[in-house]
């Protein structure tokens, strides 16, 4: 064997053996190594031919929306036009309209109030803080104003209600104040929808006020008059009478309107003989117009003036259907509120009173309830006032 190259015997069969002379094939080391590589290809490539191809299998595809940073934007439409403006309601301008320039003889400096007459109410998640544009500040405290722009607390601290024209019943219980545990009960107890009336003689009336308007009460502050038998019965300090002076009485009335705010309206507390006499009530009704302030009558006095002076001066008020409560006893009281019902949709509301007994709290509630499947709507004491100003 040469140096490079190697002898390979093939094996032959017989018919092969016997042809003689047949030469050996030579085969270089170079050529054997290039034809085995070839071979080693040929079979793999042929494996791979062969084998399965998970990469070229065909699944489902899926189509989704492409997101927004892949979608391809549309052309912009056309801006749509604002939608038409809803017509005002009647007797109101459309948005603000009414405005108000503040001279400047009143010494502050001169500027443009903007208002709109539509927003006159407070938000009740604010209800307990005061307007400090219904504010006037005295020696014994806060008193209720009408603001520059004409806003009165009588509309401002008043509660929503629906403005349906179905059968109304009001309710307020007074009271409060007096007893910290009667009072807690009573605005723990009562639905919102339910009036509260302070009374002036009560303590910590500011924060009760604040808690009672939190959880969506409208309130009035009692109002001491002159009862008959005065002094032997008597309602308290403060209380206006009809021998007192005009300017002895507005003071007094001053003292009591200062012991909180947030409040609509007054109510009489006794008064049976001030409320009859006209002279002295007069000053009285003058003053609650100049501040924007409603008057309640409890109504038990049929010689009470009330209705014409409120009328003249422009008073909004309210005159209770009865008292319910005269008797403190469940049932007794659950008759008087059916018998409010009854009123109510006789002449589309009616107004009933009551003191914060824990009888009277308790049938309150239950029959607001039952009440309620049957339609009858519970508003607020400035629902069912008569408004000189809203006619």
């Amino acid at each position: 064997m040469t140096e490079g190259t190697r002898e390979i015997d093939r094996p032959l069969g017989q018919s092969a053996r016997k042809r003689q002379g047949t030469p050996r094939r030579r085969i270089s080391g170079g050529a054997l190594a290039a034809s085995l590589a070839a071979v080693a290809l040929v079979v793999v490539s042929g494996a791979v031919a062969l084998r399965e191809k998970p990469f070229r299998r065909i699944e489902p595809v899926a189509v989704a929306t492409p997101g927004p940073a892949t979608q391809t934007p549309a052309p912009a439409a056309a801006t749509p036009p604002p939608p038409a403006a809803a017509p005002p309601a009647a007797g109101r301008p459309d948005g603000p309209q009414i405005i108000h320039v503040q001279p400047v003889e009143t010494g502050g400096q001169a500027g443009i109030v903007v208002r709109d007459p539509s927003a006159v109410g407070q938000d009740l998640s604010v209800a307990h803080l005061p307007d400090k544009a219904l504010i006037e500040d005295s020696e014994t405290g806060p008193l209720p104003i009408r603001a520059a722009d004409g806003r009165r607390p009588f509309d401002v601290y008043a509660r929503p209600w629906s403005g349906a024209r179905g059968a109304r019943v009001a309710i307020v219980i007074g009271g409060l104040g007096v007893s910290q545990t009667g009072t807690q009960e009573a605005i723990a107890k009562l639905p919102a929808e339910v009036t509260l009336a302070f009374a002036s003689q009560g303590n910590s009336i500011g924060r009760w006020m604040q808690e009672a308007r939190r959880r969506g009460h409208e309130i009035v502050m009692q109002l001491p008059l002159e009862p008959f038998d005065y002094p032997n019965v008597n309602p308290g300090r403060d209380t206006l009478t009809v021998a007192a002076t005009p300017q002895e009485n507005l003071k007094n009335l001053r003292r009591v309107l200062s012991r909180t705010t947030n409040y609509t309206m007054v109510m009489n507390y006794m008064g049976a003989r001030f409320s009859a006499d006209p002279t002295a009530f007069a000053p009285l009704m003058a003053e609650l117009a100049e501040r924007g302030l409603g008057y309640l009558d409890d109504g038990s006095s049929a010689r009470s003036v009330a209705p014409d002076l409120a009328q003249k001066d422009g008073v909004p008020l309210a005159v209770a259907d009865t008292a319910i409560d005269v008797v403190q006893e469940r049932g007794a009281i659950l008759k008087k509120l059916d018998e409010l019902e009854a009123t109510a949709r006789a002449k589309g509301f009616a107004l009933g009173t009551g003191s914060a007994f824990g009888v009277t709290v308790d049938a309150v509630a239950a029959w607001i309830v039952e009440a309620s499947k049957r339609g009858i709507e519970i508003v607020p004491v400035s629902a069912v006032a008569n408004d000189p100003e809203r006619r």
